[in-house]
């Protein structure tokens, strides 16, 4: 088992279904390098809040154990954990290996 491909495969499911809900002309591209938050990211802080409990719920469901992604080691952190696909399955990926 690939922990971190399980984890952005997560991630993108999320991200899949918050594409269902957004016009085609503003679909959140699939990819390590999308940008969540800051700058230049195109999705918004309630649909961000969403993928975040989304992630959290699949990863819960999917390895048997809580997870929180919104505590204040991860909103201290830098960069933070939010900024991209990649830093957040980074972040994911850390807080399961720390809690196996």
């Amino acid at each position: 088992m690939d922990l971190r491909h399980d984890v952005l495969q997560i991630i993108f499911e999320a991200l899949k279904s918050l594409n269902e809900e957004l016009p085609e002309d503003q679909q959140v591209a699939l990819s390590e390098d999308t940008l969540l938050f800051g700058g230049e990211s195109t999705i918004d802080s309630l649909s961000l809040v969403s993928v975040i409990v989304d992630v959290e719920t699949a990863i819960s469901t999917q390895f048997d154990r809580p997870v929180a992604l919104t505590d204040d080691r991860a909103m201290s952190r830098e960069p933070s954990p939010f900024t991209s696909v990649r830093t957040l399955t980074d972040f994911v990926v850390e807080l399961l290996t720390e809690k196996a």
